[in-house]
């Protein structure tokens, strides 16, 4: 149906509730949870590799896992060096104006720019009534919200007291959106589980029949972007995607994705933990930045309505929902879907807690539930045998990325640290024998590279992200300045609590069939 001016229609309110058709995935030929075990699999043999190596050939294993340990070194080093050619594009985005820039670039085949709509879908479950209305005053101040944003704030029926809260924030912030709905996802359908997913899945396949079919609006014409309910975007993101969405002739195949901070809360959580988040603030920037690495969606992104019908939406069984849905898009196009970066940074909320103790725990759970996206490797697998017609290169590129960063934070951490403990603690002599060696020992020189680089990497990430923070809340303390020095040599321990243990828990409970139970994390 052609897009249809939006007189009459303005500030619309409705609650999306009623029934619904849930399309999952077809089952693999080899059962799923042989397929979901592939990481934990590979991380148990890693270790019973160890012990065997470091009675049998010691020095071989120390010689592997320095060669592990150099690369994940040199992978450090092109994250920084990616991390400043990311700051920089940052800079100049944020000086482009979007609709100057399409008026330069349209051609016959790019959308009318008048004829973009956003939809912005808003998963919440028990979520605090403030975050939400500090999420919906974000939105109400992008580019055009009143005419061209469609906000939907998807609740859970599981959560007492959840259309009250959708009521309430309908009528605060209706007017200051084109449409404003609330919907509310049923607890108990065949084949879901209470998770982020299924609630975004019964919201889209909601926004379609209410825009599209009733409404009249084309589906040809709308990007949706799906947000975790803290999120806070860059106030010219929709803007800069409406100048992506309408001049790429392949928007329909194609995902956007702008780099996180956490830097909502920076100043209230605990500073022994802010190192963390500079750590995940500065891969993830990388990751888009580099040329050289596939990036994949994390947290927030967007994709085209069609797009998103076509792949048959969010499966209501996933926890890690960014990858899967990528992936399945992926398989359903033909291997042709990709990622488009968009340089203008949203801003996250940190996983915190009232003691020190409650945000350790928070942020495992947090990294446990993360984790869970090693079932992707499987999937993968899966889809490549459903899809022998998809060439094996294109399928295989896609294996590779998930699957390097999967097996290298659990098989490979394993490698890593029992290869280099392992041969000591079981021949007691190696150790003099090394250190005697000194230079002339392969293994000895590059772990004191690779020591060298991450210590200096470490330092200079913690540098990039101050230099983007947000001003100070509240004076810095002597208290806060010893805890952020004391960070830094702690960094190895908080990268086993908060890497490490929960990505080898999350891959053993999928190799044993153990279920995680989906669970908000405190963030304020």
């Amino acid at each position: 149906m052609p897009y249809q001016s939006s007189g009459g229609r303005r500030n619309n309110v409705q609650i999306g509730v009623g029934s619904s058709v849930w399309a999952g995935s077809p089952s693999p030929a080899i059962p799923e949870r042989t397929l979901d075990g592939i990481p934990g699999c590979l991380a148990w043999l890693a270790l019973l590799f160890c012990v065997a190596s470091a009675i049998a050939f010691p020095r071989t294993l120390l010689l592997i896992a320095a060669l592990l340990g150099f690369y994940s070194a040199v992978r450090f080093l092109f994250a920084g060096i990616a991390n400043v050619m990311g700051l920089r594009r940052i800079k100049r985005w944020e000086a482009t104006d979007w609709h100057d820039k399409y008026r330069q670039d349209a051609n016959e085949q790019s959308l009318l720019w008048e004829d973009i709509h956003h939809v912005v879908i808003i998963p919440a479950y028990k979520e605090p009534v403030p975050i939400l209305q500090r999420t919906l005053e974000n939105l109400a101040a992008q580019y055009e919200a009143s005419h061209r944003l469609t906000v939907v704030i998807a609740l859970e029926a599981a959560e007492e007291g959840c259309v009250e809260k959708g009521e309430r924030l309908v009528h605060e912030y209706k007017h200051r959106f084109e449409n404003l709905f609330y919907t509310v996802h049923p607890r108990g359908l065949p084949g879901e589980m209470q998770c982020k997913s299924a609630n975004e899945a019964w919201a889209a396949r909601w926004v379609k029949r209410h825009l599209v079919d009733q409404m009249g609006y084309d589906i040809d014409h709308i990007v949706v972007t799906t947000q975790d309910a803290d999120t806070l975007w860059h106030k010219d993101y929709l803007y800069a995607l409406t100048y992506w969405f309408a001049i790429n002739p392949e928007r329909h195949l194609r995902f956007w994705q702008a780099p996180i901070r956490y830097h909502t809360n920076i100043w209230d959580i605990n500073p022994l933990l802010r190192i963390v988040n500079a750590y995940s603030t500065a891969f993830e920037l990388a990751y888009l930045a580099a040329p050289w690495w596939i990036p994949m969606p994390m947290s927030s992104y967007s994709l085209s309505l069609k797009l998103l019908d076509l792949s048959g939406y969010w499966d209501g069984d996933v926890i890690a929902d960014e990858w899967h849905m990528f992936i399945k898009a992926y398989f359903a196009r033909d291997g042709l879907v990709k990622l488009d970066r968009v340089f203008l940074p949203f801003s996250a909320t940190a996983v915190t807690g009232e003691t020190l103790w409650e945000a350790i725990k928070n942020r495992y759970q947090q990294t446990l539930r993360h984790a869970w996206g090693s079932k992707e490797v499987g999937y993968i697998v899966a889809k490549m045998l459903e899809h022998p017609e998809i060439e094996f290169n294109t399928s295989f590129k896609l294996l590779f990325r998930v699957a390097h960063d999967i097996l290298l934070a659990g098989a490979g951490w394993i490698i890593l640290t029992a290869g280099a403990q392992l041969p000591f603690l079981l021949n007691p002599s190696l150790l003099g024998q090394v250190l005697s060696e000194g230079f002339n020992n392969p293994a000895y020189v590059l772990l004191q590279l690779s020591f060298v680089l991450v210590s200096i990497l470490g330092i200079v990430f913690w540098y990039q992200d101050v230099t983007v923070r947000p001003p100070r809340t509240r004076k810095q303390t002597m208290r806060e300045r010893f805890l952020t020095l004391l960070s830094f040599p702690l960094l190895p321990i908080l990268t086993l609590i908060f890497v490490a243990i929960p990505v080898l828990q999350a891959q053993t409970r999928l190799l044993l069939g153990i279920p995680l139970r989906f669970q908000v994390s405190r963030k304020m």
